[in-house]
C-alpha cells in the first residue's frame, strides 16, 4: 500500500471515529449520562477529524447553537481546508528535501 493510500485510509477512519464520538456524546446528552468534553471534541476535529465532526454536527444536529464551540469548529474546518491542498501541492517536494538532508 502506498503512503498516499495509507494516509487516505487513516484520514477516513479517523473521521469516522470522530463522527462516532460526536454521536456517542449526543446519545449521552439525551440519556443524561457522562458527556465528552467540548475540548476533547474540538481536539478530535483539530488533529484530523474536522470533516467527521462537521458532518456529525450537521446530521445529528449536535452543538449547532453552542457558542463558541460552533465558531471554533468552523475555524478548524477552514484551517484544514487551507492546509490539505497546500500539503498536497508542496508536501512531496518538502519531504524529498528533508530526506536529502
Amino acid at each position: 500500500m502506498s503512503t498516499a493510500t495509507t494516509l487516505l485510509v487513516f484520514f477516513l477512519v479517523f473521521n469516522l471515529v470522530t463522527f462516532c464520538v460526536y454521536w456517542w456524546d449526543k446519545q449521552a446528552a439525551r440519556d443524561g449520562h457522562r458527556r465528552v468534553s467540548e475540548a476533547r471534541l474540538l481536539q478530535l476535529a483539530l488533529i484530523g477529524g474536522s470533516l467527521g465532526a462537521f458532518a456529525a454536527q450537521r446530521l445529528l444536529r449536535h452543538k449547532t447553537h453552542k457558542e463558541p464551540f460552533r465558531t471554533q469548529l468552523m475555524a478548524i474546518l477552514i484551517l484544514h481546508a487551507m492546509l490539505i491542498p497546500t500539503a498536497l501541492v508542496f508536501g512531496p517536494s518538502l519531504y524529498q528535501m528533508l530526506r536529502a538532508g
